[in-house]
């Protein structure tokens, strides 16, 4: 008689959630499969350096292939999910195509969310995948191409603002990267303009820039930002985005940028199972990650919601999700060698990051609080150590120190767009 086939692990997102299981899984007697939209893995915490022209997209990108090019019980497919059938535990694929599993994992992250405002989005766009860092880049430099070529004075001035709505970590690292490309990366590259006078808001509804950090590292970062020349406007909800601007606070203002940084939508992965889900689509998960009543469906990233960190839902950060991805090919692991029990996950928190710049940042640990340089070093180390792979670290780390002894970007590229004049 012949063996029975291996157990069948389908892993749906190949983001950092996603690749920690089959990395965690290695050596186990499984066989995988990997389904995701795209053909690469995104290491998004330097999302935001490709759309203010500090990275190149393969910096910062890799093709799940090439990762898991040793791993021959490994099959990658890309493809686009649309339902799952959980009583026949199946997959259905976009193009009509079906994979069975024996155990499912769902990590399928995140889009920005627009608060029931969705026809906003084609005036601010977020920041989730390459597409949208490229397109955010090609939108900042065509505007300062557009106001190179503008005689109007007010049409010049509108395409040289650039807002960015939400404070958070996102929306703080935008707000201070456009800040020094304008002020001090690009100064003299241009004849009719001076790129000094770009005007940068941040607009935040709530009471302080990075409310999940301590006040005294939210204030830092608010004085950081100040002296880099970004405006911030603090408890003014935006009311409304258009291609002519933004208004927030009752005001108006014409704007030729407005980026997104404000929320965050799960993907429909509560849809596909019929499952119950919060506020932002996330699946509410039990204690050890697995579906309500389908202990053979694990959902986690910031496709799902639990309660872990000491009581309080677990963030939405990079390592939240790598911890759940590992935690999850253990439980297989049991499940395989005949130890089933639930094992509840908690995540163990390891700091609040964010960088203000290219010589600040704050950083929050609980125990100890950095700020100013020292913590842009560490954020910085801390990054270019979770890149996959010594020659895209050595490529980060070259890009990083041009910029930083000689003030200019080399990836000042418009691509994927026409150049056609659309002024606010």
């Amino acid at each position: 008689m012949s063996d029975p086939s291996p157990h069948h692990v389908v892993i749906v997102g190949a983001g950092l959630g996603g690749l920690s299981v089959a990395h965690a899984l290695a050596g186990a007697p499984v066989r995988i499969t990997i389904v995701d939209q795209r053909n690469h893995h995104l290491f998004q915490p330097l999302l935001y350096q490709v759309g203010t022209a500090t990275l190149a997209t393969s910096e910062i990108a890799w093709p799940i292939r090439h990762l898991l090019r040793r791993r021959k019980e490994v099959v990658t497919l890309l493809g686009t999910v649309t339902r799952i059938d959980a009583a026949a535990r199946t997959v259905h694929l976009e193009d009509g195509g079906d994979i069975p599993y024996d155990t499912l994992v769902l990590a399928t992250g995140a889009r920005h969310a627009y608060f029931g405002h969705d026809e906003w989005e084609p005036y601010a766009p977020g920041l989730k995948t390459l597409e949208d860092a490229t397109s955010i880049r090609r939108r900042i430099l065509l505007a300062l191409e557009r106001a190179e070529r503008e005689s109007d004075p007010a049409k010049r001035a509108a395409l040289l603002n650039f807002v960015i709505v939400g404070a958070g970590p996102t929306g703080v690292e935008l707000a201070g990267a456009i800040a020094e490309l304008a002020h001090q990366n690009l100064p003299g590259e241009y004849r009719h303009i001076d790129t000094r006078r770009a005007r940068v808001l941040l607009i935040e509804a709530g009471p302080r820039v990075l409310p999940t950090f301590t006040p005294d590292l939210s204030d830092y970062a608010q004085r950081a930002l100040e002296r880099l020349g970004v405006q911030i406007e603090l408890g003014k909800p935006v009311s409304e985005c258009s291609a002519q601007g933004v208004v927030f606070g009752g005001e108006f203002l014409p704007a030729g940028t407005i980026l997104w940084a404000a929320g965050v939508r799960a993907s429909p992965a509560a849809a596909w199972l019929g499952m119950p889900a919060d506020s932002a689509g996330r699946v509410k998960v039990e204690a050890d990650l697995t579906a309500p009543g389908r202990p053979e469906i694990f959902v986690i990233g910031d496709t799902a919601t639990i309660d872990a960190w000491h009581g309080k839902p677990v963030p939405g950060i990079a390592p939240a999700a790598k911890q759940q991805g590992v935690h999850v090919a253990a439980i297989i692991r049991g499940r395989l060698a005949g130890a089933g029990g639930p094992r509840p996950f908690r995540y163990r928190h390891s700091g609040n990051l964010a960088t203000i710049g290219k010589r600040s940042a704050v950083i929050d640990f609980g125990w100890l609080k950095v700020r100013g340089n020292l913590a842009w070093w560490i954020w910085g180390i801390a990054h270019i150590y979770f890149l996959i792979g010594v020659r895209n670290r050595l490529a980060v780390a070259l890009s990083w120190l041009w910029i930083f002894t000689s003030g200019s970007r080399s990836a000042c590229l418009i691509t994927q767009g026409e150049t056609r004049s659309q002024t606010p």
